[in-house]
């Protein structure tokens, strides 16, 4: 065989070879040019990203402090006789009604030996028969009251507030009640009394409020939850708190402006009652502000419109 003949198979072999790696290589030049050119194109589109929005609202905003209280007469007295012995007469029943110088019972203070007239006992004031325990025949001292007289034509709701919270508390403060035995219903009542000092030890100070209106429905020993409305704020601009963004100590929002970009403002927050924010400056009533999707968002990028939260209602007792 020539020598011609044995090396044309392994020229062959290195020319398809070669020709492989030429195409190869111009392949993955196409390739990377394409995706560089899609890159490109991608770079060049500008993203839009999706919200959802509300609207600033001018109205009211309100806030409350929650306590329980129980309902208790206006006044209480305890009644001590003037002597010891035994009751030989009961002339009321528990829940009489009896004026000033009613005699509620006589005792016999006889000692063996020694027999003396009967001793009336009186009621100090006007009002009604809350407690007597005890019966004809059974013996009283001057240490223990035989009786309670208690004014339930004034009742008031007695609670505590703890001494963190005091100070947004005065006199004239309306409050909101509502019992368990009829649900669905409120009632109405004032701050009439704040005691002076504070306990030392459960920190509280104890207060009452005065019914607006007397119901003979409402009870003394009765239990009450109670809403005081501590604070009024009218013609404020409010936004749902979720509109709030802070970042390194600075608070602001997004305001969707044309209906396609936001632009980023710094705001001024004040009270925040409820998840309900209130703007002192750097928004107006009516402006359209993102309340989701604004974790992405920069100053002035395109945003789509997916959704429009309805806006919080002007009074806040609507909102509750």
């Amino acid at each position: 065989m020539s020598d011609k003949k044995r090396f044309l198979p392994g020229l062959l072999i290195t020319l398809a070879v070669l020709i492989i790696a030429v195409a190869t290589v111009i392949l993955l030049t196409k390739k990377s040019n394409e995706n560089n050119e899609k890159i490109n194109t991608t770079e060049n589109e500008e993203q839009v990203f999706a919200v959802n929005t509300t609207l600033a609202v001018q109205g009211q905003i309100m806030d409350y402090l929650f306590v329980n209280g129980d309902i208790v007469a206006g006044e209480f007295v305890d009644v001590y006789p003037d002597t010891a012995g035994k009751i030989t007469q009961v002339k009321v029943d528990l829940g009489d009604y009896v004026r000033k110088g009613d005699i509620l019972a006589y005792i016999d203070p006889s000692r063996p030996g020694m027999n003396f007239a009967n001793s009336p006992v009186y009621s100090p004031i006007s009002g009604t028969v809350t407690s007597f325990p005890g019966t004809a025949g059974s013996t009283v001292s001057q240490q223990a009251p035989m009786a309670t007289i208690g004014d339930l034509a004034n009742l008031q709701v007695r609670t505590f507030i703890s001494e963190r919270k005091i100070s947004r508390i005065a006199l004239g403060m309306p409050a909101e009640l509502t019992f368990e035995a009829y649900p669905g219903e409120v009632f109405s009542a004032v701050i009439s009394e704040l005691s002076p000092v504070v306990d030392p030890n459960s920190r509280t100070m104890e207060i009452k409020l005065k019914l607006t209106s007397r119901d003979s429905r409402i009870k003394s020993g009765m239990f009450s939850k109670i809403k005081i409305t501590t604070s009024v704020k009218d013609n404020i601009v409010k936004i749902p708190s979720d509109c709030v963004n802070e970042r390194f100590g600075e608070k602001f929002i997004y305001v969707v402006i044309d209906n396609n970009t936001v632009e980023k403002r710094t705001i001024v927050e004040g009270v925040n009652i409820n998840d309900i924010s209130e703007i002192l400056s750097g928004l107006s009533a009516g402006e359209k502000v993102v309340i989701q999707g604004q974790t992405l968002l920069e100053d002035g990028v395109r945003v789509k419109v997916i959704k429009e939260v309805a806006p919080l209602s002007e009074k806040t007792k609507e909102e509750a």
